[in-house]
This record gives structure tokens, C-alpha cells and sequence, in this order.
């Protein structure tokens, strides 16, 4: 989009000089020219559109958003990210409620059960990694069987979604690890320790700590990837995505592409610049190089690459499975994904 207004152009002669004709009339052509030239720049070039952004400080979205920042990708797309950071998830779901951001990272699950309760969110693929089932390399425990009797660490509680995938797999099996397994429910980190520690037989964590652990000498079991392919899914479905209005997306919609861009641009770069991973490697806390690796490994195999519609109908798909274990308390009162629930851009399916 071209400007094409002279309103709130201002005199560049001085009126003192009005008498020497020759020299003010040097004045007003060269500010005649420069008033021009500026007229015949791109409008986001001189105002970049301002996108506020809630991340979870120790997230991978963060760390993308840093190379965001090192590479002045955004400036270059003509916008102005403004990051809040977060403590948690949930916080998060506060802000983008509350009106103080207009993009968060969260899953469509929720999303559906706002859109069901007449929330007008949306939901976008930001990426396919997940978590895995971790035990320690010479544990006896080889398949789901083998988890009967033990104690398992179970990140995010009763309801976290992949605890509940994971039981819907044991299930068809006849296998109830709810009942036949000691259940540890905590946080992330926490449970990273304990396992460390030898207080559990296998822990069942976020992706990134079942990273640092496959650094400490564990190994997956099962990642949730199979789980979900075992469940019906054709291929590893985008649980965590980019969140944000339906109004926000029809006014902004060439910003939010312009982001989207931006943010392809950051996961490239990272998924290809070992030197990226150097940088990040305080950020992200791991103390030595094979494990950063592990990380890098685990990161670039959950970037998104299949079309939208193909894992919106594997996100349905999975959400009968979870709307069957988690009944109410999860979904709310939606039987199925809620219409609307993944957004899709003009001519993207």
C-alpha cells in the first residue's frame, strides 16, 4: 500500500528568505523532492503494525522470538512484536481472555471448548513436538504391560491430554494404568528431578524435559507421536498452536500472515544454524553439547509441514478419544471439535 497524501506535509522554506528568490527556490524543489520520495514508501516502512504477544519466558516460542529479535526478521515485515513473558501457560489464557494480547501459544482442545462456550478463538499449527513415556536406559520396563505396579510421573495432572492418550492406548489393550500404576501427578520440573532421583519408574513430561532427559542417559518408551498414530491419527498432530480472535484475524490479516512468515523464517533458521543453538544453549539450561543436540534433534522433527486440513481432521479425530476420558471437565459441553476451531487463511486448507 502506497501513500498518496500531501495533508501534514509542513513549509520547508523559512519565510525570512522569501526575498532571495533563487536560494528559497532551491529549498522548496529539494523539499518538494524529499516530501516525494517519502510519499513513495511502503506505509509499514514508517509504521510498523504492533503485534502483542504473550510467550511462556522458558517456551520454545521464546527462543524463536530471540532469533526473531538477533536477525531483525520482524522489522523487516514492517512489525512491532510486543512480548509479554509468562510464567505459566495459563497465564496466558488469562491474557489473550482479558484483551492484553492478541497471539498465545495454546492447545485447539481448549480452544474448542471456548469456541462451544461462544468465545470466538482460533487456533493455528505451530508445532507437532511432543512429549514421550522416559525410563531409564537399563530399566526392565520394555512396553505399556510393563508399567503395571510402577510408579509413573505424570506431568500436568489428571487431565493433561497426553496422560489421557496414553490411557486410551493402554485401554485397548486392557490395560488401566489410572488403577493398576501409582500415579505421581506434578510440575514439569519437578518430576524431571524425581526421575533423576530414581523416585520413579518411568515419568511421562513435557517434550523438552523428556529432551534433557534422553541427555541424561534415558530412552522413550513411547513417544506421544505413536500414541497418537495408535489412536487413529495419520501423522503427528499439532497439539500447541498459535491462539488468537477471530476478529483480531479479520482485521490484521495481512500482519498476521506478514508473523506467520516471520516466524517460518525463525523455525528455519534454527532447524538449520547449529550457531542459533550455541546461543540458546543458556537460555534453555542443558549443560553439555550432546544434549543441545537432542534438543535440536526433537525441535526440528516437530516443525509443521502438512496442510491444515489434514491435521484439523486428526485433531478431530483425537478429541472423540479425549472427550470420552475426560468428559466435561475437559471439553465442556462440545461432543465434537468445535467448527471454526483452526484457522485458515484465504486459499490455505
Amino acid at each position: 500500500m502506497w501513500q498518496a497524501s500531501l495533508m501534514g506535509l509542513k513549509p520547508c522554506f523559512s519565510r525570512k528568505a522569501a526575498g532571495r528568490h533563487s536560494r528559497s527556490g532551491k529549498i522548496a524543489a529539494f523539499c518538494l523532492a524529499a516530501s516525494l520520495l517519502a510519499l513513495a514508501t511502503p506505509q509499514h516502512a514508517s509504521a510498523a503494525e504492533t503485534i502483542r504477544i504473550a510467550a511462556q519466558k522458558t517456551g520454545t516460542l521464546d527462543w524463536e522470538l530471540q532469533v526473531i529479535k538477533d536477525h531483525g526478521l520482524a522489522k523487516k515485515a514492517g512489525l512491532d512484536l510486543e512480548v509479554t513473558e509468562l510464567a505459566s501457560t495459563d497465564a496466558g489464557k488469562i491474557a489473550i481472555m482479558g484483551g492484553s494480547a492478541d497471539i498465545i501459544l495454546s492447545d485447539w482442545l481448549w480452544v474448542s471448548r471456548e469456541r462451544s462456550l461462544g468465545a470466538d478463538l482460533t487456533f493455528y499449527p505451530y508445532s507437532n513436538t511432543l512429549g514421550a513415556v522416559m525410563v531409564p536406559d537399563q530399566s526392565p520396563i520394555k512396553n505399556l504391560a510393563d508399567l503395571k505396579g510402577k510408579k509413573i510421573g505424570v506431568a500436568g495432572g489428571p487431565l493433561d491430554k497426553s496422560w489421557l492418550l496414553l490411557q486410551a492406548l493402554a485401554q485397548k489393550s486392557q490395560i488401566d494404568l489410572a488403577s493398576q500404576a501409582t500415579i505421581l501427578y506434578g510440575a514439569p520440573p519437578l518430576l524431571f528431578q524425581k526421575a533423576l532421583q530414581g523416585e520413579s519408574d518411568a515419568t511421562l513430561n513435557f517434550w523438552n524435559f523428556c529432551a534433557n532427559l534422553e541427555g541424561h542417559g534415558f530412552r522413550r518408551l513411547i513417544g506421544m507421536d505413536q500414541v497418537e498414530k495408535a489412536l487413529g491419527a495419520s501423522a503427528p498432530v499439532a497439539m500447541v498452536g498459535y491462539v488468537f480472535h477471530d476478529k483480531f484475524a479479520a482485521k490484521h490479516a495481512d500482519a498476521l500472515r506478514r508473523f506467520f512468515e516471520v516466524t517460518r523464517e525463525a523455525t528455519q533458521i534454527l532447524a538449520t544454524s547449529p550457531a542459533e543453538w550455541q546461543k540458546l544453549e543458556s537460555r534453555i539450561g542443558v549443560k553439555n553439547k550432546a544434549t543441545l543436540e537432542i534438543y535440536r534433534k526433537r525441535y526440528v522433527e516437530g516443525i509443521p509441514h502438512r496442510p491444515i486440513d489434514a491435521d484439523e481432521a486428526d485433531a478431530a479425530k483425537l478429541y472423540t478419544v479425549l472427550a470420552k476420558l475426560g468428559g466435561a471437565k475437559l471439553v465442556g459441553t462440545g461432543a465434537k471439535l468445535a467448527p471454526g476451531t483452526y484457522y485458515k487463511a484465504d486459499g490455505e486448507n
